[in-house]
Order: structure tokens, then sequence, then C-alpha cells
């Protein structure tokens, strides 16, 4: 074999190798939690062969160098096991972002009031929240300070009571303090007075200047429970776990991030657009 046929071969094998340890990940590691491995692990280990078998194929590969080839991406998987964490969040990163594709609309069409920021600018930063959740609440001050920073950003609040019974009624009255005009300030006001009790979301409401009785009559509407139950369903076809999510463009960060972190993901959809 000449040196021009090996050299043009070399990209082909990498992307043999690429491929090969993507599908062996991706076949075998990230599964659903409801499907049932046992029943489709013999579907799953032909897939994995054929696709390989294509690989191998593609990048003209011997039985000898097939066999090399193994050698090396086990050698390598086991002397670096950290690839293989790698790559399941690669392949969950792009699973999410492509089931939010399906549903971005959604996620960023606010419920009337419950937004902060400019409406008008040029990022959109949607952040599911829980009243009782710590890390929502360490991340108040963090989003508060982006905004202050970046006159740019389109905030939208998204009411994810999963947490407690109390952690529901302080969001059904947050969406009533959004009728009113007075989410931020409802937002605000929760997150301060301490964790959801019938006491805390009466002086939340209070401090934020709530007319108490249109409060409560529109906590309990069918609307508020229509948006709370659409919320709901939008993470789990999104695909996230918890609170709090934040959704800058496509990208889907779950956890309380950091002002550095919200800042770099702002950047990063400014340049996706």
């Amino acid at each position: 074999m000449n040196d021009t046929v090996k050299n043009n071969r070399i990209p082909l094998i990498i992307a043999a190798l690429g491929t090969l340890v993507l599908i062996i990940v991706g076949l075998y590691l990230f599964d659903r939690p409801s499907q049932d491995i046992s029943a489709t692990a013999g579907a799953k280990a032909e897939q994995a062969a054929s696709a390989a078998d294509s690989a191998v194929a593609a990048a003209g590969m011997s039985d000898a160098q097939r066999e090399a080839t193994k050698a090396l991406v086990r050698a390598t998987l086991l002397e670096n096991p950290e690839i293989i964490t790698e790559a399941v969040e690669i392949l969950q990163q792009r699973e999410s972002a492509k089931r939010l594709s399906s549903v971005q609309d959604k996620v960023n069409t606010h419920f009337p009031g419950a937004e902060a920021g400019n409406p008008k600018g040029d990022v959109t930063l949607v952040e599911f929240t829980d009243y009782s959740c710590g890390f929502c609440r360490a991340s108040v001050a963090d989003v508060k300070r982006l905004l202050k920073d970046d006159g740019n950003i389109r905030l939208i609040y998204r009411e994810l009571p999963i947490l407690s019974p109390a952690s529901r009624e302080a969001a059904a009255w947050a969406l009533a303090a959004a009728a009113q005009g007075k989410h931020q300030a409802f937002h605000d006001a929760m997150f301060a007075a301490g964790p959801p009790s019938p006491a805390t979301i009466r002086s939340a409401a209070t401090k934020a200047g709530l007319n108490m009785a249109a409060a409560q009559s529109f906590a309990a509407s069918p609307k508020v429970k229509a948006e709370i139950e659409g919320n709901l369903a939008l993470m789990q076809q999104v695909g996230f776990n918890g609170t709090p999510t934040f959704v800058i463009g496509s990208q889907i960060l779950e956890g309380a991030l950091g002002y550095d972190a919200l800042k770099d993901a702002v950047a990063k959809a400014r340049k996706q657009k």
C-alpha cells in the first residue's frame, strides 16, 4: 500500500473508531429508565455489530486491522474510562436538544406577566423553578445580576412545583401575581421568605402588594392548573429532571450554575443565532 493510500485511509479509520465507540456507548448506556434492557439487549448487540461492520467497511480495514482497532478501543477505554461519561453526556445533550427543538415555541411562550428583563431581548433565558428548591434560591442573585449586567436578555419564568404540595401552592400564587403584573416582586419575596408554607406564601403575597382576594381566586383557577400541568409536561418532553433548569437557546442547563456559567451560556446562544 503506497503512502497516499495510507494517508487517505487514516481519517476513515479514525472516523470508524469514533463511530464504533459512540455506537457502543449509545446503544448500551444511553437508555430511558422505562426501557426493558434485558428484552432489547440482543437487538442492540446486532445493531452495534452491524453498525461497526459498516464503519469498518467504510474505512477499508482488513480483519487484522479490525482486530487491532478493537484492541486499541478497549485499551483506550480502560485507560481513560472518563471517555464513556463524556460520550454519554454528549449523547444526552444531543438527544435533549432534539426533543427541545420540537417544543421550543411552547417553552419560549411565557405565561402572561411571568417574565422579566428586556421583552425584546435578543436572547431568551427560560428558568424552570420551584420555591422549595434551595438551588433555585441560590440562583436568584446570579440571575438578577445577569439581567442587570446584560440589558438584552428576555427572562421567562416557568413554575415547576415538583418538590412538595406547598411548592404547587406557591407556584399558583406566583401565577396569580403574574396576572397582577407583580410576578417578579412575589418571586423575590417568596424565595426570601424561606420554604413555602401558608404563612410564607401569604407573607410574600403581602410584600409583593397583591390584591389578596383576587390572587386567591386566580390561584385556584383552571388557567393556573393548566399552566402548571403544561410545565410538568414540558419537563417530561424535553427530558430534564429537576430545578432549576435553564433553557438558553438550544442549551439545557440543570442546577445552580453560577453567574459565570449563565453568562457564558448567553454568549454561546448569541453566537448560535
